[in-house]
């Protein structure tokens, strides 16, 4: 596994570097499946071998830390898929997995600029067989004047102080009948005030932010029980749109829930990467690599496809007008930067 730096205006490869080795496959998922994170000075990347590393943008190697050895083997059925999250001096990184192993739960707070952990938290839940096992990325909540970390699986959602990690709310519900199969892929997504939980499709919650202790009835806006499974949903604060692995297309007005139109049909295909709202448009790519753009908005209608005739599991990502988009065989840039 490396990690490259590529030249943006031609595609040129400025440098790349190792990771760590034992890269495996395991069904979509390898040992890549983290993103990275940047500050815009430096990037960190994790691997789903536990190895954890800071590099400057010349691409030197800053520090290294290998998260298996230092707190026991991962657990999860499909191997360890979760971001980094950062935030502050801090990144963020979250273990829920229980189908291979006994060990429990955590999250931790681990400091940027050196690599050391400032503190890890057991989270412990109900979930049982391959129920505690999530592959999603940890996610920040503000609300007057205070900032949270949200992590969503192992059948609940909680809210975690920043500076001390302690668990400062939690809302069960994402599996309301406790079945042991019922893993947890898309990440949480949070705006104005209002959290948004996927489970595996049926419920996913929205929570208003702030509680404190038991929030599953206090703070429940509303459920929605056509949730997607492994594309996260996105709004831009009146929309919430939500496209399943089948490419169905529902929008619900984000802060009750109605759907606004439902059951929308893109191309026929499984979509494993998440939509990205931008300009006025959502651009979602399938697994047969056709990007979808969806005009944005209470009336659904298809702009356009673009078939790149490639495998695609990545999300689309977007930055000074231009979309990057990453295939089995290559990395595109769309589109003229705009400064």
């Amino acid at each position: 596994m490396f990690l490259w730096c590529i030249d943006r205006t031609n595609g040129s490869v400025r440098w790349k570097r190792p990771l760590s080795g034992g890269n495996r496959q395991i069904r979509k998922q390898n040992m890549s499946s983290p993103s990275p994170v940047t500050d815009g000075d430096r990037v960190w990347v994790m691997t789903g071998t536990g190895i954890l590393k800071a590099f400057d943008f010349d691409g030197n190697e800053r520090w290294v830390r290998d998260i298996q050895r230092d707190y026991g083997p991962f657990g999860q059925l499909y191997g360890y898929g979760s971001s980094p999250l950062l935030f502050e001096d801090s990144l963020y990184v979250q273990v829920l997995h229980g189908s291979h192993t006994d060990a429990p739960s955590y999250l931790l707070r681990i400091r940027k600029s050196d690599g050391d952990t400032i503190w890890r938290v057991e989270r412990r839940t109900s979930a049982e067989q391959e129920s505690p096992d999530a592959y999603t990325t940890p996610t920040l909540a503000r609300h007057g004047g205070t900032t949270e970390v949200v992590v969503s699986g192992a059948d609940v959602v909680t809210g975690h102080d920043p500076s001390s990690g302690a668990e400062l709310w939690r809302a069960e519900g994402l599996n309301p009948n406790h079945e042991g199969i019922y893993r947890i892929i898309a990440s949480a997504v949070v705006h104005d005030d209002v959290i948004y939980v996927p489970s595996r499709e049926r419920p996913m919650l929205a929570l208003k932010a702030g509680g404190r202790g038991d929030v599953s009835r206090t703070h429940l806006l509303w459920r929605f029980m056509s949730g997607p499974d492994v594309p996260m949903p996105v709004t831009d604060g009146t929309y919430l749109y939500v496209i399943n692995d089948r490419g169905i297309m529902w929008c619900l007005d984000a802060k009750t829930g109605a759907a606004v139109y439902e059951r929308q049909r893109l191309r026929s295909a499984t979509y494993t990467g998440s939509p990205v709202l931008a300009d006025g448009k959502i651009y979602i790519t399938s697994e047969d690599g056709v990007t979808s753009v969806v005009q944005a908005g209470p009336r659904f209608g298809v702009l356009a496809e673009n078939d790149f005739g490639e495998y695609v599991l990545s999300s689309p990502a977007v930055s000074d007008g231009q979309i990057f988009i990453r295939t089995d065989k290559a990395l595109y840039a769309i589109g003229e930067r705009k400064r």
